[in-house]
C-alpha cells in the first residue's frame, strides 16, 4: 500500500468573505502524480501552499508526514537580481561534485543548455528565470514536488522535456497547470477545484473530459452549453488529436456514445468558401522576404502564402523570430528584403503578448460595446443541410456584446468591474473578445492563452471554429495549438520556414536529432505550400549509417523535387475539392464523386510525403 504523505480532513479556507474550501478531505500517496485544475480565483495555489504547510487553515485538519521533504515551484521566483544561475541552482557546489551528478547533469543539460551558469538573474529573460526556477527545484531529491504553473514562459521543447523528466522521477507531485497537453503526458490524476470543493478524476485530461460529460449527463445538469462544449472537446479527444503521445485512458464504449451523434469540431468546407467569399484568393502573400534583427538572420529568402479560410501554427526556438513574423503579417514591421502582399478586403485583428491596449477607467461592458454593440457571426454551421449533418454555408446569427461577454465568463459584477481592476487573466480575455468584436476576416494571435484556465480556453476554441477567416497563431500551448490549427510551421533558427506535416511531434524529433531540413513547400498554392528559398546543407544523421555517395544524393534530390511538385499539385486539388463539396452541399450524388476523389488524393498525398521524408532523411 502506498504512504500517505499529507491528508487534508474537512479543510475550511477563505480569503475575506470569499469561501475557498469548503470541508475538503483528500490526500496525496508516495508516487501519486496529481494535476489541479480549476478556473482563475477558485483557490488552486491556495490548496498547494496548504500542502505545502506554508498556510493554515481556517478549520479542519492538516496532516504532514514526519520529516516529509517538499520541493516547491511558485509563480514567482523572488530571485536576488544580482545571483548568478551557479549560485542558484548549485548553490556554490565545486564543478567536480555537481559534475559528478547524473540529476544534475540532466537537469543542466534539459533546462539550461543555452544559458550559461556565469549570468546574473537580472539579465535572464522571463523563460529563461523560469527555468532556472525549475532546475534549482530539479536538483534537488524530495518526497513531494508541487509545481504552480510549470509550463509558463516555457517553450514546446522544454515542455516536453520536463514531461518525460517528471515522469521518470519517483517522487509525488501536484501540479496547478492550465497547460492540457501537459495534463495528460504526466498525470494520472486530476483534481478539479470549483465551488469550495475538490473532485478527483483518474488519469490525465482526457479521461477527465469523458468524467465531466459523463457527471454533468447523468446529472441532467441545466448548464446546456459547458455540455456542449465538454461534448465537443471530447469528440476532438477520441477522434486522435494529431500528434498525441498516448491513447485517452478512458472506458473507450463509454466515450463512444457520448459523441456518437457529435460533429466535427470545424466543417472546414462550408468555413472555407465563407472565408473565401469574404477574402477573395489573395490574404498575405510574402515574397522573397528576408528580416534580421542585429546579427541575427531571422527569415532568409523565404516565400509563402496565408490563404482564404487557413489555420497556420507558428512554433519555433526562442529568438527565432515568431513573434516578428506575426509583426511582418500584420504590417507592423517591414521586411530588409522582398515584399510583403496583403489582399484588398483583408480586416486583420493582432493579438500581442503586451497587455494594456484598454482604457482602464471603463467598465467591461463599456470597453466592449465602445467598439460594436452587435456583430454577426460567420456562417451557422449548426443548421443541418440536405444531407444530414452537413451544413449549408450561410451567414450567421447575430450576437450582442454583452451575450459575448457572458460567453467569455465575464457575469454579474464582472461586467460593472472597472479594467484596471481586472486580472491579467481577465484583461487577456477581455483584450481578445474586443479584438473580435471588430470583425476581422483575419487573425494573428500571439500567445493567446497565456493566464487563461482551461474553461476559457474552450470557450474560445469554441468560438474559433465558428469564425470564418484566415489564423496564424503563435504559442507554447501544444494542445490549443493543435486543437485551431490544421497545419504546423516551424522557424528553425536559421532563417527557414518549414511546413510540419508530423505537426509538433516532428517539430520535436527534428530537434532531438539536430536535423532541421525544411519540408518540401512550393511557392504556389496555399498555406500548405510555402518555401524557403534558401538552400539547406544536409547534416550528418548520427546514425552510424553509411552516408550517399555523390551519386546517390544526385539522384534523391531529383527525386525530391519531383515530389515537390506533386505536392504542390496534390495540395492545390485538395483545396479545389474541398471547396467544390461546400458549392455542391445540397446534390449527394456529385458529393459522393467528389468524396471518393478527395480520398484517393489525400490517400497519393501521404504517400507522396512519406517518401519525402524518407529520402530526406537518407540526405541528413
Amino acid at each position: 500500500m502506498a504512504t500517505n504523505l499529507v491528508n487534508l480532513e474537512r479543510v475550511d479556507k477563505a480569503y475575506g468573505i470569499t469561501p475557498l474550501l469548503r470541508e475538503v478531505s483528500l490526500g496525496v500517496s508516495a508516487g501519486e502524480r496529481i494535476g489541479l485544475v480549476g478556473r482563475n480565483g477558485a483557490g488552486k495555489s491556495t490548496l498547494l501552499a496548504l500542502l505545502a504547510d506554508t498556510e493554515e487553515a481556517d478549520s479542519g485538519r492538516v496532516t504532514h508526514n514526519r520529516g516529509l521533504r517538499v520541493g516547491v515551484l511558485q509563480q514567482r521566483d523572488g530571485f536576488d537580481p544580482g545571483a548568478t544561475v551557479a549560485d542558484l541552482v548549485l548553490g556554490g557546489q565545486p564543478e567536480h561534485v555537481w559534475m559528478a551528478d547524473r540529476r544534475v547533469r540532466d537537469v543542466l543539460g534539459g533546462l539550461l543548455g543555452d544559458v550559461p551558469i556565469e549570468r546574473t538573474v537580472d539579465g535572464l529573460s522571463g523563460g529563461e528565470r523560469r527555468r532556472v526556477a525549475l532546475a534549482r527545484l530539479l536538483v534537488q531529491e524530495y518526497d513531494l514536488i508541487l509545481l504552480d504553473e510549470p509550463t509558463n514562459h516555457l517553450d514546446i521543447e522544454v515542455t516536453d522535456w520536463l514531461a518525460r523528466h517528471l515522469v521518470a522521477r519517483p517522487e509525488a507531485l501536484v501540479a496547478v497547470t492550465h497547460d492540457r497537453w501537459f495534463l495528460d503526458a504526466v498525470c494520472t490524476t486530476t483534481w478539479e477545484l470549483a465551488d469550495g470543493e475538490v473532485n478527483a478524476f483518474e488519469g490525465g485530461y482526457a479521461a477527465y473530459v469523458l468524467a465531466r460529460a459523463e457527471r454533468d449527463r447523468m446529472a441532467d445538469a441545466s448548464e446546456s452549453r459547458r455540455q456542449n462544449l465538454l461534448r465537443k472537446e471530447l469528440a476532438w479527444l477520441r477522434r486522435g488529436a494529431p500528434a498525441r503521445t498516448s491513447k485517452p485512458k478512458f472506458r473507450m464504449d463509454a466515450a463512444a456514445a457520448l459523441i456518437e451523434n457529435e460533429p466535427d469540431p470545424r466543417d472546414s468546407p462550408a468555413l472555407a468558401k465563407f472565408a473565401t467569399a469574404r477574402l477573395g484568393k489573395t490574404v498575405i502573400d510574402l515574397k522573397d522576404v528576408d528580416i534580421s534583427r542585429g546579427s541575427r538572420e531571422l527569415l532568409r529568402a523565404v516565400s509563402w502564402q496565408l490563404g482564404p479560410g487557413e489555420r497556420v501554427g507558428i512554433v519555433g526556438v526562442n529568438g527565432a523570430g515568431k513573434t516578428t513574423l506575426l509583426r511582418l503579417l500584420a504590417g507592423d514591421t517591414e521586411p530588409d528584403h522582398g515584399k510583403v502582399i496583403t489582399g484588398r478586403t483583408v480586416q486583420l485583428g493582432h493579438l500581442t503578448q503586451e497587455l494594456g491596449t484598454l482604457d482602464p477607467t471603463l467598465t467591461v461592458t463599456e470597453a466592449a460595446e465602445e467598439i460594436r454593440r452587435v456583430i454577426k457571426l460567420g456562417p451557422d454551421h449548426i443548421r443541418p443541410g440536405a444531407i444530414g449533418r452537413r451544413p449549408v454555408p450561410s451567414a450567421g446569427p447575430e450576437v450582442t456584446a454583452i451575450s459575448l461577454l457572458e460567453r467569455f465568463g465575464f457575469r454579474g459584477d464582472r461586467l460593472r468591474t472597472r479594467v484596471g481592476e481586472l486580472s491579467g487573466g481577465e484583461r487577456r480575455r477581455l483584450e481578445l473578445l474586443c479584438l473580435l468584436l471588430t470583425e476581422p476576416n483575419v487573425l494573428m494571435l500571439d500567445e493567446p492563452t497565456n493566464d487563461l484556465d482551461i474553461d476559457t480556453l474552450q470557450v474560445i476554441e469554441d468560438f474559433l471554429d465558428a469564425w470564418p477567416g484566415s489564423l496564424v497563431v503563435v504559442t507554447h500551448d501544444r494542445y490549443f495549438l493543435e486543437r485551431v490549427c490544421d497545419t504546423t510551421w516551424a522557424l528553425l533558427g536559421d532563417g527557414r520556414l518549414a511546413m510540419l506535416p508530423g505537426g509538433v511531434e516532428e517539430y520535436l524529433a527534428r530537434r532531438q536529432s539536430g536535423t532541421d531540413r525544411p519540408t518540401p513547400t512550393s511557392s504556389t498554392g496555399s498555406a500548405g505550400s510555402a518555401v524557403s528559398a534558401a538552400s539547406s546543407t544536409p547534416t550528418p544523421n548520427g546514425s552510424g549509417a553509411r552516408p550517399p555517395d555523390a551519386a546517390d544524393q544526385r539522384a534523391a534530390k531529383k527525386e525530391l523535387a519531383k515530389l515537390e511538385r506533386q505536392l504542390s499539385r496534390l495540395t492545390s486539388r485538395e483545396a479545389e475539392l474541398h471547396a467544390a463539396q461546400a458549392e455542391h452541399a445540397s446534390d449527394y450524388e456529385k458529393l459522393m464523386t467528389l468524396d471518393t476523389e478527395l480520398r484517393g488524393v489525400q490517400a497519393e498525398k501521404e504517400e507522396v510525403e512519406s517518401r519525402w521524408l524518407e529520402l530526406a532523411e537518407s540526405l541528413e
